[in-house]
């Protein structure tokens, strides 16, 4: 039992679970509006299209690569959605079809890091920028609205005082966790990202997995970029703005690694509720709101300097390990 207690107590979920609570229980004497179900549901529903790309998210940092994408992702297909919608196609072809937009950005985004072997970093970041544009044209620079009811059911609907995008938030986390952990097609990638020749040599197609692990993500985005847009009832030009570096954060505080190799879904959800519990107990304070920005960039730097020295202390412990083959 002690065993038990010390490998479980050494988790990360676990120490980011105890930071939950903790911001939970001093948030419950410094406002009396924390714990009331608006707030709570108000909570959930914020961080819902983080939790749904962070899914996708934590299986490609897992594999040792990123996506610096997935908001101009999520504005794109809304936009593409909204844009069909008007245009008279019936809602369920469009939705199919933005899911469909999502996928194709994420596949070009595997395709080129994974067959051509351009760095993730350079080939997402030009992605940001390229389909940005491409929402920026379609858009006019204007909210594409007018949008019909029954397309705003898919964020809007409530099912048992519960929003739908926490819920389709919820499933996939579950379901997710569970297919990372437990399937060996996806445990895959942590093999890749732990080593990636090493993989190779195993005989696993490291580059099919990266094309499916970029198109995965770009699916999921371009399904929170089409919640996103029937919760608001409209496409907006600047939907996802920063959402990539929330994203990318709460999943390196859930545990994962830049180097790839480590993480699992729920520590990247704990990564995201502990992220949107410091900014709305930022808001029920009364703080700026523009140190809010502040307070993501600082706690994404905080969460590669602990990643850095836990790896560095890991290396060290190994370092001093005696040779017992040189013992005997």
């Amino acid at each position: 039992m002690k065993d038990w207690f010390g490998r479980v107590t050494r988790q990360r979920e676990f120490m980011i679970g105890a930071l939950v609570v903790g911001v939970c229980i001093a948030m419950t004497f410094a406002s009396p509006y924390f714990l009331s179900s608006g707030n709570i549901l108000a909570l959930l529903l914020g961080l819902s299209v983080e939790a749904i790309i962070a899914v996708a998210m934590t299986n490609l940092m897992v594999a040792g690569g990123f996506d610096m994408s997935v908001g101009s992702i999520v504005a794109f297909t809304g936009a593409a959605t909204a844009t069909l919608i008007v245009a008279g196609l019936p809602v369920v072809i469009a939705v199919l079809a933005g899911l469909a937009i999502g996928a194709a950005v994420g596949f070009f985004n595997g395709f080129i890091i994974g067959k051509i072997g351009i760095n993730p970093f350079v080939t997402t970041l030009s992605s940001l920028s390229l389909f940005r544009g491409l929402t920026l044209f379609l858009t006019r620079g204007k909210n594409i609205s007018g949008l019909p009811d029954s397309f705003k059911e898919i964020g809007q609907a409530t099912v048992l005082g519960i929003q739908t995008p926490i819920i389709i938030a919820a499933v996939l986390i579950i379901a997710g966790d569970f297919m990372l952990r437990r399937f060996r097609f996806f445990r895959q990638s942590y093999y890749i990202g732990g080593n990636e020749r090493g993989a190779r040599l195993s005989g696993i197609n490291v580059d099919r997995l990266k094309i499916l692990a970029y198109t995965l993500t770009g699916l999921f985005a371009g399904l929170a970029g089409i919640v996103m847009t029937s919760r608001l009832g409209a496409a907006s030009m600047t939907a996802g703005t920063g959402l990539e570096l929330r994203v990318i954060t709460a999943v390196i505080i859930g545990g994962a690694s830049l180097q790839g190799g480590e993480g699992t879904v729920f520590g990247a959800f704990l990564g995201s509720l502990l992220m949107a519990l410091i900014t709305n107990a930022l808001t029920l304070l009364g703080v700026d709101v523009y140190w809010q920005t502040f307070v993501i960039g600082a706690t994404l730097l905080s969460a590669v300097l602990i990643d850095q020295v836990g790896k560095k202390r890991a290396q060290g412990t190994v370092a001093r390990l005696p040779d017992r083959s040189q013992q005997k």
